[in-house]
């Protein structure tokens, strides 16, 4: 016979799992509609034309150099997209950042390959992958750190729990 502790722990666990589904459906949301927004000014700004900005988020093909006004757009919007995510992450999810970050990064890459049929090879595509979400990660927990201070929790408070 099941106590009502532990049905009360179960439904919790599922609140707690649609919860967290629920802010990853959010961030991918809004990581993808930021990504799309940053290439479309990208490519008036830089004024480029033969860019197919559909497959932009997912495109590692592109040959790396600056002269490229196609790899500056890849290059530009990744980077803004992964800063600008950070900040808008921090406001969804408030402390956890870093996991939200390193989970659509992750849904990211294999929607990368879904999309272009191959595992990404191409090294400066994981350069400007890794440095944006190192930036992500820290923009992100500084503004949810600076954002949320009341809703940490503290090493200190744990002993005591």
């Amino acid at each position: 016979m099941r106590e009502l502790g532990d049905v009360w722990r179960k439904d919790e666990e599922v609140v707690v799992r649609e919860v967290v589904l629920q802010n990853l459906l959010i961030c991918m949301l809004c990581f993808y509609s930021l990504y799309y927004i940053v290439v479309s000014v990208c490519i008036g700004l830089l004024r480029v034309h033969e860019i197919n900005s559909l497959l932009m988020p997912f495109d590692y093909t592109t040959q790396p150099s600056w002269q490229n006004p196609k790899y500056l757009v890849g290059v530009i919007s990744t980077e803004v997209t992964y800063i600008l995510g950070g900040l808008i992450f921090a406001w969804i999810v408030e402390e956890w950042v870093w996991d939200y970050a390193i989970t659509v990064t992750l849904l990211h890459v294999a929607m990368t390959v879904a999309v272009m049929s191959d595992f990404p090879s191409a090294e400066h595509w994981w350069i400007a992958l890794g440095s944006g979400l190192v930036m992500m990660i820290f923009g992100g927990q500084l503004l949810a750190y600076k954002l949320f201070r009341s809703n940490f929790v503290y090493p200190a408070e744990l002993q005591n729990f």
